[in-house]
């Protein structure tokens, strides 16, 4: 039997490729055809008797900032990143809200960063109101945004670029603790650095949004069949939602985590986007614990698109299984 090496692999690649330059025209493989128009950002999938839709808004990759986790070294973190094929140094972090199609309402959990971030970020991030029209979807449609917490990437798309409403037939719903949290602007001195920073970009999303906003509970449904659970310590008010259709279900876990492949595999780690560190890793141990023993499928807003899967226990931590990407969903 002929072992392959890594140098007889390239060797027979680079031979194929010559065998192929010095064939005539008649035996060589057809030209690539005219690259195929760019694919949307739309996953959908069944859930029961519901449909959902996994929006991509885009991603953003920038380089790890020296406290990017806070509790252990920036060489540890950059070694997490480099195990999980990030570019060199940096990391990436994409955006995935989600439209709930119960049969009788349409519900948009989080919306994105916004059409405004779309166009600071000349379309890097942005991109789920375009892939809303992709789907089909009509924001005007849309009965309820259920949101999870107030970080601008998931309430950034309540308003368009000029300021009037993204979804202006939706009522808003929000979390009563993360309402009261970021409505009050003396807790700006008692958050950590990152999120003393968004006080004013939450104050220009709320703006004029009070008689659209309901304030919801924990362990309350929140849309049919979408019922809120409390996983704070990423905020004060922070939510996750199980979504229920007949026997079938799905955790939606917001930012419980954020990069799986170095929060969820060490859940202890201190990302500075969480505002109680400690607490939230006690939220991810529960939650995961949780999801692996029964076997639950979830999504996570900051996961690998299309941002769905299953959680394992490996070690000390956890890994994400995602799900096999169906080509016949969409």
């Amino acid at each position: 039997m002929t072992q392959l090496t890594r140098r007889r692999l390239f060797a027979t690649a680079a031979a194929a490729g010559a065998a192929t330059a010095l064939a005539p025209p008649w035996l060589r493989p057809a030209a690539a055809a005219a690259p195929a128009a760019k694919g949307t950002g739309v996953y959908r999938y069944k859930m029961g008797d519901y449909e959902i839709v996994q929006l991509m808004d885009g991603a953003r990759t920038f380089p790890i900032p020296d406290k990017f986790v806070v509790n252990v070294s920036k060489d540890k973190a950059i070694e997490a990143a480099a195990a999980a094929y990030m570019p060199e140094g940096k990391v990436t972090i994409p955006f995935s809200p989600m439209i709930v199609n119960t049969g009788k309402k349409l519900v948009a959990i989080d919306t994105g960063n916004g059409l405004g971030a779309y166009a600071a970020s000349k379309g890097v991030v942005g991109q789920a109101r375009g892939n809303m029209e992709a789907a089909g979807i009509d924001p005007a449609k849309v009965d309820i945004v259920v949101i999870s917490h107030f970080h601008g990437d998931h309430v950034g798309g309540l308003k368009n670029a000029n300021g009037s409403l993204a979804f202006p037939n939706a009522e808003i719903k929000v979390p009563a603790v993360e309402w009261a949290f970021w409505t009050d602007e003396s807790n700006a001195s008692k958050a950590n650095g990152f999120n003393a920073k968004q006080f004013a970009n939450v104050k220009k999303m709320l703006d004029g949004l009070a008689d659209k906003v309901t304030k919801y509970e924990a362990d309350n449904e929140v849309a049919p069949g979408i019922t809120a659970i409390y996983t704070p310590g990423h905020t004060p008010g922070h939510m996750s939602f199980a979504v229920v259709s007949g026997s079938k279900r799905i955790l939606v876990q917001s930012d419980v985590t954020n990069i799986p492949s170095m929060f969820l595999r060490n859940p202890d780690w201190h990302v500075i986007f969480d505002n109680d560190p400690k607490q939230a890793a006690a939220t991810r141990h529960k939650i995961y614990d949780m999801a692996a023993a029964e076997k639950m499928t979830v999504s996570g807003y900051h996961f690998p698109y299309p941002c769905v899967g299953h959680v394992e226990k490996a070690g000390k931590g956890y890994r994400l299984v995602p799900v096999a990407w169906d080509p016949n969903s969409n």
